[in-house]
């Protein structure tokens, strides 16, 4: 409410207007934000930027602690919104060591609504994806200071999909593309449940009920016994699709549509008329993925046309789905704490404390 940035504890680095405070380096200015809770790592992303031909606007350090789940990620949090509205600041580069699962989804949603290209160097998580609408994930921090410079070169355009409020329901006839679509959005939706979790937190209660976001593999033993396997028959599949659809909590449902030979000869007549009942009752998005060639029995471009035709949203790819979902449904965000003008001139505190516990 004051316009102040509190930095800590435990926060050894920061840039700020072209001043180092704490352990800093020498680095031109130019349009490349940063906020980290990692010292370090702001450093050997500055000098990197700086060492490549790019400039620093300013490095906002949070202290490590800031991303446990305990303190919330506040300064984190404010430092994204900062460089958000900051005129100089052109990209921004988000980097920390291992934060909680709980405030890396926080802060993923913030920076989704930043308006502009973030590279997210979150240390020890793999990367869901390569990018996601206007995030990029960093393998490293050499990787996350190159790409800051790339997107500077290239000056992509950010994606924009208007979100919508709701939960996620994945009914997936194929294994991996569950468990792929499971890996991306783990790190933008939260609380997320599977009956093939990846994390033991995840693991679904009851499969046979959904609960908050949740994707199912639907070809899994406790599905198929007795029946045939979801590729074939939709049976099952459809009357899952039905619940999940009349549940008023749910937002947006995500299936798969597998084609080729020994798959149900034509999944669309089946699974169109339902997606159609579903958006005719209320209010719900439909996306599909549909996976197959033009040369498959079931001609690919007429099953996207059925699906179109009743109201879903079709990629042809699982990496497109999942990027189209992360950017389509919110997350829940931390209170928000105000922007930060940055002005000309600088005023420092700086705060000694006998303990940090």
């Amino acid at each position: 409410a004051k316009g102040l940035l509190v930095m800590g504890p435990d926060c050894g680095t920061a840039v700020i207007n072209g001043i180092g405070l704490g352990f800093a380096n020498h680095v031109r200015r130019g349009n490349i934000g940063v906020v980290g809770a990692s010292g370090t790592g702001i450093q050997a992303i500055t000098a990197e930027v700086h060492n490549l031909g790019g400039g620093i606007s300013q490095a906002i350090g949070t202290g490590g602690r800031d991303l446990k789940e305990a303190v919330g990620g506040i300064t984190a949090a404010q430092g994204l919104r900062t460089l958000a509205s900051d005129e100089q600041t052109k990209i921004i580069v988000l980097v920390s060591k291992p934060p909680s699962p709980k405030i890396a989804v926080e802060l993923l949603a913030i920076a989704r609504q930043a308006g502009k290209p973030v590279i997210v160097n979150f240390i020890g998580y793999p990367p869901p994806a390569r990018r996601v609408g206007n995030l990029y994930f960093a393998l490293n921090l050499h990787d996350a200071a190159a790409q800051a410079i790339r997107i500077d070169i290239e000056n992509p355009a950010v994606e924009s999909v208007t979100p919508r409020e709701g939960y996620l329901r994945g009914l997936f006839s194929g294994g991996t593309l569950a468990y792929e679509t499971l890996l991306g959005l783990q790190t933008t939706l939260n609380p997320l449940y599977a009956n093939i979790p990846i994390r033991p937190e995840q693991k679904l209660a009851d499969v046979w009920h959904s609960q908050a976001h949740t994707i199912i593999d639907m070809g899994e033993d406790e599905f198929t016994q007795g029946r045939l396997h979801p590729m074939m028959d939709n049976d099952l599949r459809l009357r899952r699709l039905r619940q999940e659809g009349a549940d008023p909590e749910v937002g947006l449902i995500l299936l798969d549509v597998v084609l080729g030979e020994g798959a149900h000869l034509d999944p669309a007549a089946e699974i169109a008329p339902v997606i159609a009942q579903i958006k005719e009752a209320r209010e719900v998005d439909v996306v599909v993925m549909a996976i197959g060639t033009d040369d498959d029995p079931q001609d690919m471009q007429r099953q996207i046309g059925q699906l179109e035709a009743a109201g879903a949203v079709v990629f042809r790819t699982a990496h497109d789905a999942v990027n189209y979902v992360s950017q389509r449904l919110h997350s829940g965000v931390a209170e928000e704490a105000p922007a930060v003008v940055l002005g000309d001139s600088l005023a420092a505190v700086n705060v000694g404390l006998e303990s940090f516990y």
